[in-house]
């Protein structure tokens, strides 16, 4: 039977309906040969910091700092979840909090930048997010997991204005990966070959732009040598995946159409919490749609843009006031902050429905995927890294231990691992074997840093 399904499904991938149908086709005959279903990624990046209190499920206590010296791995089923994690409630078992991890590599601060994906110091001074030395996770996962688009970037920035800011997330060394914080402009570049009006207008000149300089740029490649030539065979290669990814995107219309979002007046609006509420819009439509298997949502993320004001949520008073202790209309830092983290759960509680209603070979797309979720600034707005709480929920695809609460001891401490360690697993997780990522912390020599968190692994 199973032979007679692979050849039907190998047939039925050939003919005129293959550009639209391509996608479907593969993942029915990947599951009729026994493959795993696709696996995804969520980053949600918080700037200002992640007390690891806001995350802490009732009932699990934890001790001193010198006196954690042990490994804690327990199931959280009989614990309730703080108020920051109340909205994924319906999916406890899917939750694990991660406590005890450092990140001292990174250097600590008001944020640490691509530092806090890529595991390194790479922090540019005041008010500037610095440059990355090397690719960051999110990306990593989106280099081996494929896809239209490798890895998408959304998010939102302390002013309205932004459009595109460079943050947290980066393709190697030197060359950063954007964060689109205009909801409507995003749409256009993800959804426009689908769209109506301006935005259908501007991709298909997008297209023709891309053709014009793609030849224009092998005409000049033909008439230089050297390190000149190298250049320019660099510049030919990104237009020629440019306009391979132009394509493609043609190739799945009908994908993108029937998952596209509805545009609404919060892909414009100058509130916040309209902007980010659009971009998880757009993060599970393009999740669904098959654009991409990873995407990262930066929520003022990154240095300057950690200032961003909630006015949606009634909290008039910028994040960075928030971290300094100051209260606002009888509100406590810890209560806006906590508010802020729940307003975000939410939103990612919102996405998790949507995956959890498309279906996807035995279960649902939300078998298949992981949400990341964690601060910039690891612990604290100021920052020293000692601590890096992390939430994640999903398994991606079984891959994954979850419904856990998981403390690795303290920092110097024999048993203590790193967020190079979590994000090795996560890699694991998708058949990538290195044994750590980024850069090793040089102070703890003498500690094996090397390999994923067995606790995590499935």
């Amino acid at each position: 039977m199973t032979t007679t399904r692979r050849a039907f499904l190998r047939g039925a991938s050939l003919g005129a309906g293959s550009l639209v149908l391509g996608p479907l086709v593969r993942r029915l005959e990947a599951q009729a040969a026994g493959r795993p279903a696709p696996r995804r990624f969520l980053f949600v990046v918080e700037g200002n910091g992640l007390p690891w209190k806001q995350i802490q499920p009732i009932g699990i206590e934890r001790k001193r700092e010198g006196e954690r010296d042990r490994l804690v791995d327990l199931p959280i089923g009989d614990h309730a979840l703080p108020r920051a994690l109340e909205p994924l409630a319906p999916w406890k078992d899917r939750v694990t909090v991660v406590n005890g991890l450092s990140g001292r590599v990174c250097g600590g601060g008001h944020s640490n930048n691509f530092g806090a994906l890529g595991v390194y110091d790479c922090r540019g001074g005041v008010g500037s997010s610095g440059a990355p030395e090397g690719e960051t996770i999110d990306v990593a996962l989106g280099k081996k997991l494929g896809g239209i688009f490798k890895q998408v970037g959304l998010g939102i920035s302390d002013r309205a204005e932004h459009t595109v800011i460079y943050n947290c997330s980066a393709w190697e060394n030197q060359k950063p990966m954007p964060t689109q914080c205009r909801p409507d402009l995003a749409y256009g570049s993800l959804f426009g070959s689908v769209a109506g009006g301006a935005a259908k207008q501007e991709f298909l000149a997008r297209g023709n732009v891309l053709d014009f300089l793609r030849e224009d740029l092998k005409r000049l490649e033909a008439g230089v040598a050297g390190p000149e030539r190298a250049k320019l065979e660099a510049h030919v290669e990104a237009y020629e995946q440019m306009r391979d990814r132009h394509s493609r995107l043609n190739e799945i219309e009908s994908s993108l159409r029937k998952h596209a979002p509805v545009v609404s007046d919060k892909y414009r609006s100058e509130v916040e919490t309209d902007r980010l509420d659009a971009q998880f819009d757009l993060a599970a439509a393009a999740l669904i749609g098959g654009l991409t298997n990873v995407v990262t949502v930066a929520s003022g993320a990154g240095d300057p843009y950690f200032s961003v004001k909630f006015t949606g949520l009634g909290i008039d008073f910028g994040k960075h006031g928030i971290g300094h202790g100051g209260s606002y209309n009888g509100m406590t830092a810890d209560q806006m902050s906590t508010t802020i983290r729940r307003f975000h759960f939410e939103l990612i509680a919102r996405l998790m429905k949507k995956l959890e209603a498309v279906p996807e070979g035995s279960g649902t797309m939300l078998d298949g995927t992981c949400v990341v979720y964690l601060s910039d600034a690891a612990e604290g707005h100021h920052s020293r890294c000692w601590e890096w709480p992390f939430v994640l929920v999903g398994t991606a695809g079984g891959a994954l231990k979850a419904g856990r609460y998981v403390e690795v001891p303290y920092w110097g401490k024999k048993g203590h691992r790193t967020i190079g360690n979590l994000y090795a697993t996560l890699l694991h997780a998708v058949g990538d074997r290195r044994e750590h990522f980024g850069v090793k912390d040089p102070m703890l020599k003498d500690l094996d840093l090397s390999g994923p968190l067995p606790e995590l692994l499935a």
